[in-house]
């Protein structure tokens, strides 16, 4: 099966050129393996491009599925080929409108741990978030939907995640907030209750 990566090498322009790695999503390996002397990691990353010349925006709305890649990185060969890792996380469970959404999170090791390290902490803890909302899915406690706003607003939150729509169109506008649940507008007229209707309290 393999542990898919996308590997986008910055020009000077500041566009990418995007390869691809079978196997450089485990473990962020590809963070100490990407050199000036082995740009491509030993062959570990293919030499054929994917795409070239592309802006970030396109890199994960076009090619960066979240159902199917594990990690991205950026190279910047001008900066003595130093590499950002971050952990792809699929936001949705399969059976929704948007199996597309996703979000990439950093794997910064400000703590002096290497990426890897730093991304198998993020792998667990939106692993462990999500099963946990899966559960209360299960429980009818919350729709998928409510969960699936929860868990961006976690991702983003926590862990300063940055959300795309993978097939999504760059042009169109991509600011997407799932539509809230019926138990919202719920919640919001029971704090309304008492109220003049215009938000303020009756005198």
């Amino acid at each position: 099966m393999g542990h898919r990566a996308l590997v986008a090498y910055r020009r000077p322009d500041r566009l990418y050129d995007l390869r691809y790695s079978h196997w450089g999503g485990e473990g962020l390996s590809l963070a100490d393996e990407i050199t000036a002397a082995t740009p491509l990691a030993d062959g570990v990353i293919e030499g054929s491009l994917l795409a070239d010349s592309i802006t970030r925006d396109r890199i994960l709305q076009d090619f960066l599925d979240p159902c199917v890649h594990e990690a991205l990185y950026l190279v910047a060969p001008a900066d003595d080929y130093a590499v950002d890792a971050y952990r792809v996380c699929w936001l949705e469970w399969g059976d929704g409108r948007d199996d597309g959404r996703g979000a990439i999170v950093a794997a910064r090791a400000d703590d002096g741990a290497g990426a890897g390290t730093e991304g198998e902490r993020i792998e667990t803890w939106f692993r462990a978030t999500k099963t946990a909302l899966a559960d209360i899915i299960e429980m009818g406690a919350l729709s998928r939907r409510a969960a699936q706003a929860y868990l961006e607003a976690r991702v983003c939150e926590d862990q300063d995640g940055i959300l795309y729509t993978y097939g999504e169109s760059v042009d169109e506008d991509s600011s997407y907030t799932p539509t809230p649940d019926r138990w919202l507008e719920e919640e919001r007229r029971e704090r309304n209750e008492g109220t003049d209707g215009t938000g303020e309290p009756d005198e």
